[in-house]
């Protein structure tokens, strides 16, 4: 009834045709053998699952990885402020921002004024 073709071991499960060629196996067309896209949190660098999953500013976290950079206190949605992607509670952004009246130069970058103090020197050379 059924005749040899040289091996006798049957073909694996993921192929989608038989070693004879007469028959093809269908699959549902819900079920799919490609690998999902991974998220990954940005603090702890493991991979994020929907159900612990959240997204502040583009970033994904884990909820408990959600803190605070200065107290790490776990943050909300409703309870955060980002700088230059870093996340704080609000007391805290207050607290160590609000004294230099300047956001940049809190984290020591250069001032805006300073941008707009070269193109004023730039801009009156080349009018006169």
């Amino acid at each position: 009834m059924f005749q040899a073709t040289g091996a006798t071991s049957p073909a694996p499960a993921h192929e989608a045709k038989s070693s004879s060629g007469g028959s093809t196996v269908q699959r549902s067309k819900s079920f799919s053998l490609k690998a999902q896209v991974k998220e990954m949190c940005t603090a702890c660098q493991k991979t994020v699952y929907p159900m612990e999953r959240l997204v502040a500013d583009k970033f994904v976290f884990h909820n408990s990885c959600f803190c605070c950079k200065h107290c790490h206190t776990k943050l909300s949605l409703g309870s955060y402020a980002a700088l230059h992607g870093e996340f704080y509670c609000k007391p805290h952004f207050q607290q160590l921002f609000k004294s230099k009246g300047n956001y940049d130069e809190g984290f020591g970058r250069r001032q805006h004024k300073e941008l707009w103090v070269h193109k004023e020197v730039e801009s009156g050379t080349k009018s006169a």
